[in-house]
C-alpha cells in the first residue's frame, strides 16, 4: 500500500490542536472558569438550592436588624424582639406560643399541596417549628458568610505577606499561625458564646478569627511557588512595586485555591455553629439556631421526631450545598479539567479540518505517469521504474 500526497493539498497548521483547544480558542481565563463552573451539574444544582433556601429563610419570618435580640414587652402586652424587625410573609414568629393544632403534628401535605397552620408542627408549648427553623437557618447562614469573609481576609493577607517576603516576616507570621492552630475552637467558642450571649454576628466574627490558619498556609505555599515565576521577574523589570506584584500579578493566579478552601471553611462553620449551639454555648435563647432546636427537643426524639427532622435536614442541605459548590469551583479553576465533547461536536470538528482530506491511502500499484502525484515506497523514497535508472543496468 502506498501513500499519495497531492502537491496542491491545503496545509492546516492548526489541525494538531485537540477538540478541547478548538472549543475554547479565544476565551479568557475568566471565561473558561465560568464556562466550566456553569457546566458542572452538581455545583449549579447546589447553587440553585442554596439561593432558594436563603430566599425562603429571610423572606418567610423576616429578620431583625440591630438591637440586643432579647425579648421585650410592647405597649399592648405582647412580646417583641428588641431591634428593628423586617416582617415576612409568614404570619407567625419563633418566640410566641400558639394554640396547639393537629396535636402538634406537621400540617404540611404534599398532595394536594397545603402548608396548613403549622407545616413543620409545634412543640409542647405551641411554638411554631417552621418559624423556628427559618430563624435558625438565618443564624446559620449569617455565621457561615461571616466566617467566610473574616477567614478569607485574614488568611489571604497573612499568607500572602508570609510567602512573598519570607525571612523574619515569614517566621513571625507562621509562629503566630501555629499558636492559633493549637487553640481548640470548641472550648474558646463556648467561652465567647457565654460572654457575648450567643449573638450570631459576634459569634461568626469570632469563629472567622480562629478559622483562617489553614487558608493562610495554603496561600503561603502558592506565593512561595509563584514568586519565582517569570511573569513576576518581568513585572519587577517593568518597575512594579511589591504591592502591585502581590495583588495584581500573584494573587489572581492563586484565586482558585483561595475560593475553594473558603467554601470548605464556610461548610465547616455551619457544622461548628450547630455543634456549639447543641452544647448550649452558641446561639442562646430568646434567639434560636438549628443546633439549639435539636438540643432543646432531644428528649422528645421518640414521641415527636419531626422536631429533629427539619432542623437536621436544613443543616445537611446547607453543608452539602457549600461542599458541592466548592467542588465545582475546584474543577473550574483546575486547568487540567477538560469538558466532555459530544459526538456531534466531534464530528463537526473533524469535518472542519482540511488536512484530513489531504492524505489518501491507495491500495495496489499506482501510476507514475500522473504529473500531479508522486509515489513513495515504504522507506519514504521515490519509487523508481522496474529497470532502475539509465546507466545502472548490468
Amino acid at each position: 500500500m502506498a501513500t499519495t500526497l497531492p502537491t496542491d493539498a491545503p496545509q492546516d497548521r492548526g489541525s494538531e490542536q485537540s477538540l478541547e483547544q478548538k472549543a475554547v480558542a479565544g476565551l479568557s481565563q475568566g471565561a473558561l472558569v465560568r464556562r466550566r463552573f456553569f457546566r458542572h451539574a452538581g455545583a449549579m444544582t447546589a447553587l440553585v438550592v442554596l439561593v432558594l433556601v436563603i430566599l425562603l429563610a429571610f423572606t418567610s419570618v423576616g429578620t431583625v436588624i440591630g438591637g440586643s435580640g432579647n425579648l421585650q414587652a410592647s405597649a399592648d402586652g405582647t412580646l417583641q424582639i428588641n431591634g428593628f424587625r423586617i416582617p415576612g410573609w409568614w404570619p407567625l414568629d419563633w418566640f410566641t406560643t400558639y394554640p396547639i393544632v393537629n396535636g402538634g403534628q406537621p400540617t404540611l401535605t404534599i398532595w394536594p399541596f397545603s402548608l396548613g397552620e403549622h407545616p413543620f408542627g409545634q412543640d409542647t408549648l405551641g411554638k411554631d417549628i417552621f418559624a423556628q427553623v427559618m430563624r435558625g437557618t438565618q443564624q446559620s447562614l449569617s455565621v457561615m458568610f461571616l466566617v467566610g469573609i473574616v477567614s478569607l481576609s485574614l488568611g489571604v493577607v497573612l499568607g500572602a505577606l508570609s510567602g512573598f517576603y519570607r525571612g523574619w516576616i515569614d517566621s513571625l507570621i507562621m509562629r503566630f499561625t501555629d499558636v492559633i492552630i493549637i487553640i481548640p475552637i470548641i472550648v474558646i467558642g463556648s467561652i465567647f458564646g457565654r460572654i457575648f450571649g450567643g449573638n450570631a454576628i459576634v459569634f461568626g466574627i469570632f469563629l472567622g478569627i480562629l478559622s483562617w490558619t489553614g487558608l493562610a498556609r495554603l496561600v503561603r505555599g502558592e506565593f512561595l511557588a509563584l514568586r519565582e515565576r517569570e511573569f513576576v521577574d518581568a513585572a519587577r523589570v517593568a518597575g512594579a512595586n511589591n504591592r502591585r506584584i502581590i495583588f495584581q500579578h500573584i494573587l489572581p493566579n492563586a484565586v482558585g485555591i483561595i475560593i475553594v478552601n473558603t467554601t470548605l471553611l464556610m461548610s465547616a462553620a455551619v457544622l461548628t455553629e450547630a455543634a456549639l449551639s447543641f452544647l448550649g454555648f452558641g446561639i442562646t435563647y430568646p434567639d434560636v439556631s438549628l443546633g439549639q432546636i435539636i438540643s432543646t427537643y432531644r428528649e422528645a426524639f421518640r414521641t415527636r421526631p419531626w422536631l429533629f427532622w427539619w432542623p437536621g435536614f436544613f443543616i445537611i442541605v446547607l453543608a452539602l450545598c457549600i461542599n458541592f459548590i466548592g467542588d465545582g469551583l475546584r474543577d473550574a479553576f483546575d486547568p487540567r479539567q477538560q469538558s466532555k465533547v459530544s459526538k456531534r461536536r466531534a464530528a463537526r470538528a473533524v469535518a472542519a479540518i482540511p488536512s484530513v482530506q489531504g492524505v489518501q491511502m491507495v491500495e495496489g500499484p499506482t501510476s507514475s505517469d500522473d504529473p500531479e502525484l508522486e509515489t513513495y515506497d515504504g522507506n519514504g523514497l521515490p519509487d523508481l521504474p522496474s529497470g532502475g535508472p539509465k546507466g545502472d543496468q548490468p
